[in-house]
């Protein structure tokens, strides 16, 4: 039977189609196995590839990396709020671009060196291998990219046991990590994980052989299980993060900045305002101005509502999570104007919406008769987490005497949370904050370890 032209073109289109889709099919696979000790194989046999290559090379894999987290940011965001239902895209494409520009690679691993009549000793950050990972739904691809650069900087390959209820943005983040490795010349599987994530394979990873260092990226859950495993472990775990406002502050701003922190992807980042402690003279000037930034003074009704919506016997209401304001007052019934952004209302410290990390933008207000009273009671807000704490003032005393009461690893002063990130301030971005476990703000070097390296009587040329 003859075959006209245009059969014959559908015929040829349709085998181009199916060869570019097994083509393709890979690529959606890279680095994600269905057994845990598949991909641990797979990253030991990438890691002994990364420990031969010479940093410049490593540092090209970062660049590509750094690339593809610019240009599939927003994907990323829009996969993330799509599957995991908090945050907003605006912020986690925000987000991933900082990191891409931020976050510190091969020039943070340094070599220190001892010259003299005995010779030369140089301290050298060396990899630790196969680093196993648990990176959380609050920032699924933003903690991924962001370690990996890190980890990769330091000659690692590394292992992801992502949040269940991020899985397709994780694995998709993962793969642009392989891909950046591949076009770069560098091996497959420097980033991997399995298709399905468990409890149970998140056990074997902490129980392998081959893995040396945990990094936990989550809730106090997660961070006690790492530091449990009889591994080496990076516990990045909660926060209730405090923000102080004393009587010598730019109030105006201070309204501002808390108001845009607080409300950042929906008040997911741990490092977020959580909770308002202010001077009594200044509350009142304080609460008008943060109703100009767009927040709702919640009644005594509408607070017990939103107790009862947002908490359960269990913890915090996952429907809840990273959702905006307006959707939270929604829930319980009321309908406020687009323009509003956040939730705010007084109460006692103890209040369960202000004691408890809510993860959404509900900013309780606590009233302190003087500095040190309002010390006192943020002190006690953050619960000993050690991680974020935030002040308003320009009393360097004030500010000082609260720096060295909460004594956790972020402190930011006179500016909204992000700044902390590097997002309006100073310093490198990072997604894992080692609170519990000292590190603080991890980065590159993070993930190394101290090698000494002696050579006795020679290479002393002075």
């Amino acid at each position: 039977m003859a075959v006209d032209q245009e059969q014959l073109q559908q015929i040829v289109t349709a085998v181009v189609a199916k060869l570019q889709a097994e083509r393709k099919a890979p690529e959606t696979t890279l680095g994600i196995f269905e057994e845990m000790n598949d991909a641990i194989a797979a990253a030991k046999e990438a890691q002994k590839v990364m420990q031969k290559m010479p940093m410049d090379f490593r540092e090209k894999i970062l660049t590509n990396i750094r690339k593809k987290s610019h240009d599939h940011a927003e994907i990323l965001a829009k996969m993330a709020v799509e599957e995991t239902g908090m945050g907003n895209v605006g912020d986690k494409i925000l987000k991933h671009h900082l990191l891409a520009e931020r976050t510190p690679g091969t020039e943070d691993i340094t070599t220190t060196a001892w010259s003299g009549d005995r010779g030369l000793t140089l301290i050298e950050m060396g990899p630790f291998g196969v680093i196993g990972a648990i990176t959380p739904c609050t920032n699924p691809s933003e903690t991924i990219l962001c370690n990996s650069i890190g980890m990769i900087a330091g000659g690692n390959t590394v292992v992801f046991c992502p949040h269940p209820a991020a899985i397709q943005t994780s694995q998709y983040a993962i793969r642009l990590v392989n891909e950046a490795s591949i076009e770069a010349g560098g091996p497959a599987n420097v980033a991997v994980s399995v298709r399905k994530p468990t409890m149970e394979a998140s056990k074997v990873m902490m129980a392998h052989k081959d893995i040396p260092l945990i990094a936990a990226t989550g809730g106090p859950g997660v961070v006690t299980s790492v530091l449990s495993s009889g591994k080496r472990g990076i516990g990045a775990g909660a926060g209730n993060p405090p923000v102080l406002v004393d009587d010598t502050a730019d109030i105006s701003k201070a309204a501002k900045d808390i108001v845009n922190g607080c409300t950042f992807d929906n008040n997911l980042p741990c490092i977020a305002e959580k909770e308002v402690v202010a001077i009594d003279s200044i509350a009142d000037e304080l609460i008008y101005h943060m109703v100009e930034e767009g927040c709702y003074v919640a009644s005594k009704e509408e607070q017990d509502k939103l107790v009862a919506t947002v908490l359960t016997p269990k913890g915090l209401n996952r429907k809840c999570v990273g959702r905006d304001a307006k959707t939270l007052l929604a829930m319980i019934g009321v309908t406020v104007p687009e323009q509003i952004r956040c939730i705010i209302f007084e109460g006692p410290k103890e209040h369960p919406l202000i004691s408890e990390e809510l993860m959404m933008p509900i900013l309780g207000i606590v009233r302190a008769k003087d500095i040190d009273d309002a010390i006192e009671k943020a002190v006690w807000l953050e619960h000993g987490n050690r991680h974020s704490a935030h002040m308003h003032s320009k009393n360097v005393e004030n500010l000082t005497k609260f720096g060295k009461a909460v004594d956790t690893a972020i402190f930011v002063k006179n500016a909204p949370s992000y700044a902390a990130l590097g997002f309006g301030g100073e310093g490198f971005c990072t997604f894992t904050i080692a609170s519990r476990t000292g590190e603080g703000l991890t980065s590159a070097s993070t993930f190394t370890k101290r090698r000494r390296c002696v050579m006795s009587d020679s290479l002393c040329v002075r």
